[in-house]
């Protein structure tokens, strides 16, 4: 594999967030950029979000910064610093991906076709499969919006607190319209694992922690027998959620994939070239195999 040189003329992207050295952005971007020959380097980011609108100001400073992915906490955060939001961040209600024109800043949204594509591959009638969302941050924002894009006719979201809970139905209603979205607080869960053939966990709970899941394999329990658990996690892999979802023979789905082809739809948004997605495959398979 070829390695990223640094010379008085690389340009730079990058990920922002915080946490950010659990990201494995570094390690595909970086494969792919020196198998495509640039010079470029993708560097993490590490920026608190009272700090993220310095830090924006700052990085449009910097001549050769050409673009940044966004994670937790500042999907939601950059929308109103840039310039322009496509139309799909718009109706998801958050940006992961920004790029340099000119002297503005511009925002889009490849998570949403990133998470698809690993449930494009099952032959599953979406619209008679209920998805159940675990979370309400920017990567449940996506989920939503996809799990409505592939055809689900219910979607519902859970999460801790009531008024947030109300929030983020009133923010999304906005987006998608009324459609089927529904919103519940945590003790509503049970019930709604019973009918849910799509799982997804939006929320951190697991991220690097092998003793943690939003569920326990008592609540696994009661999902039907064909349903999906996503863990949107993918370090550590698999998660504790996908070990117990495994252990009752559910088909699980980790973020690795997620996190492959949004990247490469970041790359192309900023360099407007394909990208070479299995170098960037294999360099995630690599880099995880050594830790």
């Amino acid at each position: 594999m070829n390695l990223v040189k640094i010379s008085g003329k690389t340009q730079i992207l990058g990920v922002i967030g915080d946490p950010v050295t659990h990201s494995l952005s570094p390690v595909m971007h970086n494969a792919a950029l020196a198998e495509m020959g640039l010079d470029y380097v993708y560097i993490p980011l590490p920026i608190a979000i009272a700090n993220l609108g310095i830090a924006t100001a700052g990085l449009m400073a910097i001549d050769a910064v050409q673009g940044f992915n966004l994670t937790i906490p500042h999907k939601q955060e950059i929308m109103p610093m840039l310039a322009q939001v496509s139309d799909i961040a718009k109706t998801v209600g958050a940006v992961n991906t920004v790029k340099r024109v000119g002297n503005d800043l511009i925002g889009t949204n490849t998570d949403v076709e990133g998470f698809l594509v690993p449930l494009r591959k099952l032959n599953r009638d979406w619209q008679n499969t209920p998805a159940l969302i675990l979370g309400s941050g920017g990567a449940a924002r996506a989920v939503v919006v996809a799990c409505i894009e592939i055809g689900c006719q219910v979607v519902h979201v859970v999460g801790r607190d009531k008024v947030k809970m109300k929030r983020f139905q009133a923010q999304m209603t906005r987006q998608i319209g009324s459609y089927s979205l529904r919103v519940h607080t945590w003790n509503s869960l049970e019930n709604l694992l019973e009918v849910a053939g799509l799982v997804v966990n939006a929320t951190p709970i697991g991220m690097s922690d092998l003793t943690r899941s939003p569920l326990d394999q008592a609540q696994l329990q009661l999902l039907p027998n064909q349903a999906i658990a996503y863990d949107l996690i993918y370090t550590p892999r698999p998660t504790r959620l996908l070990q117990l979802a495994q252990k009752r023979d559910l088909i699980t789905i980790d973020g690795l994939e997620m996190l492959l082809h949004q990247g490469a739809l970041a790359l192309e948004y900023w360099l407007d070239r394909p990208a070479p997605i299995d170098v960037m495959w294999q360099a995630l398979l690599d880099h995880l195999a050594q830790t």
